[in-house]
C-alpha cells in the first residue's frame, strides 16, 4: 500500500463497505472541500449529473462553490450494494438557499476504488 491510502482498501467485505460509506458521509457533512477531495485519486473521474470533473482540484472547486450556495447542508448516504472494489450508495441531502427556501435531492452513486482505497470513478 502506498503512503497515500484511504483504508479500508479493496477487496471490501460488507463491513468495510459500510465503513467506507460512513466515512464519505462524515467527510461530506464537514463541508470541507480539501478534506473530501483526499478520498479520491489524483486523476479521478467524477460525474455530477451532467457535469464531468477530472482530478482533485476540480472536485474541490466544485464543492466550494456548491456549499457556498447550500446553507444547512446535510447528507445521508446508505450502502446499496458492493463488490471487491466497487460500492453503490443511495443518498439524500437537503439544504436551504439564501432566501430560506429548502431543497432536497435523492440519487444513487456508483463508486470504483483503486488498490489503496481511493475512489477513481464516481
Amino acid at each position: 500500500m502506498s503512503k497515500e491510502a484511504k483504508p479500508p482498501c479493496p477487496p471490501f467485505t460488507y463491513d468495510d463497505a459500510v465503513k467506507k460509506v460512513r466515512m464519505a458521509e462524515d467527510a461530506w457533512n464537514s463541508r470541507d472541500p480539501d478534506k473530501v477531495k483526499m478520498a479520491y485519486t489524483k486523476d479521478t473521474v467524477w460525474r455530477n449529473r451532467s457535469q464531468f470533473l477530472n482530478g482533485r482540484d476540480e472536485i474541490a472547486a466544485f464543492l466550494a462553490e456548491k456549499w457556498q450556495k447550500e446553507d444547512g447542508y446535510r447528507l445521508i448516504k446508505e450502502i446499496w450494494a458492493h463488490s471487491d472494489d466497487r460500492i453503490a450508495v443511495r443518498f439524500c441531502y437537503e439544504y436551504h438557499d439564501e432566501k430560506g427556501e429548502w431543497f432536497r435531492a435523492h440519487g444513487n452513486e456508483n463508486w470504483e476504488f483503486d488498490a489503496n482505497g481511493l475512489m477513481k470513478f464516481r
